[in-house]
């Protein structure tokens, strides 16, 4: 499989950065999905955050009748937790793993990088972490699920974030997810709010302080 992936957008800090954030959308969605949320964070500056918002590769979604829309991977049967189409998940960890060793040519380790994902970009950013054997300096896991083969969850930080209204990927997802990256030897942060799949401004909130504390 070999997908092609647009520039992401990057949003600088004001002096040189020192650490990152890269965050992924969800499907149908952009990289511009959650660059508006980041003034939102209230993020020190002193902080030298840099934001990489990287855009899924164009790909034909089968629960979509095929329509061709942008994806991390395909969505094969509405029960997201059975078919899975591996080889799009490989291909876009892998995509997400050359944005790192970006970073880290520009001398940002992965001890200073949070990996962060909405539903299915959350898929990814769960993937890539498990299988580093250098943990990032978290997970930010929104509104997701877990797909992922890989066990190595030793070491690695998550805040897990769900809606316990969520319809498109039911909080028993969630919950399975937390529970297994946990049984993988993570440390799981879970909170819930009254939302769909969607954002809460509590939910940022809880978003920036755990930011702050994991890049501090």
């Amino acid at each position: 499989m070999s997908l092609h992936y647009d520039a992401p957008i990057v949003i600088e800090p004001p002096q040189a950065a020192r650490q990152c954030v890269i965050w992924m959308h969800g499907l149908g969605a952009d990289g511009s999905d959650f660059v508006p949320i980041v003034p939102e964070l209230g993020l020190p500056a002193e902080h030298a955050i840099r934001f990489i918002f990287p855009h899924a590769a164009v790909m034909p979604v089968t629960i979509n009748n095929g329509y061709q829309m942008r994806a991390w991977y395909d969505i094969l049967e509405m029960n997201l937790g059975r078919k899975v189409d591996e080889a799009g998940v490989a291909e876009s960890s892998k995509y997400i793993l050359r944005l790192i060793d970006e970073q880290k040519a520009q001398g940002i380790s992965e001890e200073s990088i949070v990996l962060a994902g909405f539903s299915q970009g959350g898929v990814i950013a769960f993937d890539v972490a498990l299988q580093m054997q250098t943990k990032p300096a978290g997970v930010l896991a929104l509104s997701t699920y877990l797909i992922s083969a890989h066990q190595n969850g030793q070491g690695l930080k998550v805040l897990q974030c769900h809606g316990i209204q969520d319809t498109v990927v039911p909080l028993s997802l969630g919950e399975a997810a937390r529970d297994e990256v946990i049984n993988r030897g993570a440390e799981v942060t879970w909170r819930t709010y009254p939302m769909e799949h969607s954002v809460h401004p509590a939910e940022i909130s809880d978003v920036g302080a755990w930011l702050a504390e994991r890049l501090s």
